[in-house]
């Protein structure tokens, strides 16, 4: 277990201290990616024992990183947030942006401990703290191998992407905030993969090494299985249905559950106000494969066409990477996209997908929503 205690002053009994402007090392192995925007604070505290020494003591990070080296694997991370005297409200992202809690808001004195588990590749975590008034008291990190295990498999429009491409966003990137500490989402999706291409590249063969009993792999493909080029493209009521069904009896030969997803619609509307249908046969190819072989349907398709055409033309552009020039630092000339999600769309993708396994009753899926 790693345990470290921010702010100044000396740490709490079997804490790291992390002071404000403790740097990132390879030698430490710890610290923040850069200290430009953290500062510290110590408040007066009569108690002097390790549970006072950890609130009266925190950082403010300022859209800042903080980093951990760890082995690759799943862990549960317990962060303390709160400020004796001061109202905070604090955002937390792991990695290059995955959403791993809900806002966390707490009152003068009030103190908050919340739990996510998160998965590590490439032997660092790092998390990313931001909001209008952040504080990060002390962090734990423990090892957390048996935790039920949400594979994602997809394309661009669920993948992780980078902070480099920020307002854009994968729903898949929102998920985890949507969980208890007892689900790890890991998100697999990879921008412009098809069915095919995906297996091809050996991607779902490592879900496949890594899945145990009892876990679940949500599957959503279609975009680019519609491309015509020989690696990625698929016929909907045949290749792309062998494609899929390889996700599928992989899946249950691990003792754990497949559930297919319909492509998300792109943002295209026809003169009379309603969404033009760019998927076609390959979301009718979906809906009877989930029948044929008696697996669980999240019809993202019927889910996203009401949005839209509720939002109307107008507002819909709000879901996606419709953006004025200078609006973003990453887009600096603009965009207009009707694919991929700016990140409020992808958050109420995400929020639809809850709502699925609400109602489809994916136990004990429905059992760990927050």
């Amino acid at each position: 277990m790693w345990k470290f205690d921010f702010g100044p002053g000396e740490p709490a009994a079997g804490y790291k201290g992390v002071s404000p402007d403790c740097f990132y090392s390879a030698e430490h192995g710890y610290g923040f990616e850069t200290a430009e925007h953290v500062y510290g604070r110590e408040r007066p505290s009569p108690v002097k024992d390790a549970f006072a020494r950890l609130r009266s003591s925190f950082c403010i990070p300022l859209n800042a990183a903080f980093i951990a080296d760890v082995p690759d694997g799943m862990y549960l991370v317990t962060v303390l947030l709160g400020d004796p005297l001061a109202e905070t409200f604090t955002r937390l992202k792991a990695g290059e942006g995955k959403h791993m809690l809900p806002p966390v808001h707490t009152l003068p004195g009030q103190f908050a401990e919340a739990r996510f588990t998160v998965p590590v590749r490439g032997g660092r975590l790092r998390l990313a703290v931001s909001g209008t008034a952040p504080r990060l008291n002390a962090l734990e990190i423990k090892p957390a191998p048996q935790t039920l295990r949400l594979f994602l498999a997809g394309d661009s429009t669920v993948t992780d992407q980078d902070a480099s491409g920020y307002p854009y966003t994968g729903w898949g990137q929102a998920l985890p905030a949507l969980f208890k500490h007892d689900v790890c989402v890991d998100n697999h999706a990879v921008s412009g993969r098809s069915s095919k291409s995906f297996v091809d590249e050996g991607r779902l063969d490592v879900i496949l090494g890594e899945m145990k009993a009892g876990d679940f792999l949500f599957i959503q493909f279609g975009h680019n299985d519609e491309k015509p080029d020989l690696e990625r493209a698929t016929e909907p009521s045949t290749t792309y249905k062998e494609q899929l069904r390889l996700y599928i009896d992989g899946t249950r030969s691990k003792s754990a559950t497949p559930v297919l997803i319909t492509p998300v619609h792109r943002r295209y509307f026809n003169a009379d106000g309603t969404l033009s249908d760019t998927h076609g046969d390959y979301i009718t190819a979906v809906r009877e494969l989930a029948e044929e072989a008696d697996v669980p349907l999240i019809d993202l398709s019927a889910r996203t066409q009401e949005l839209y055409e509720r939002l109307g033309p107008e507002d819909s552009k709000e879901l996606f990477m419709w953006l004025l020039p200078g609006e973003y630092m990453n887009f600096s000339t603009g965009l207009e996209d009707n694919t991929h999600f700016h990140e409020n769309g992808a958050v109420q993708i995400a929020d639809m997908v809850a709502d699925a396994v609400r109602e489809l009753n994916l136990q004990p899926l429905r059992m760990y929503l927050r």
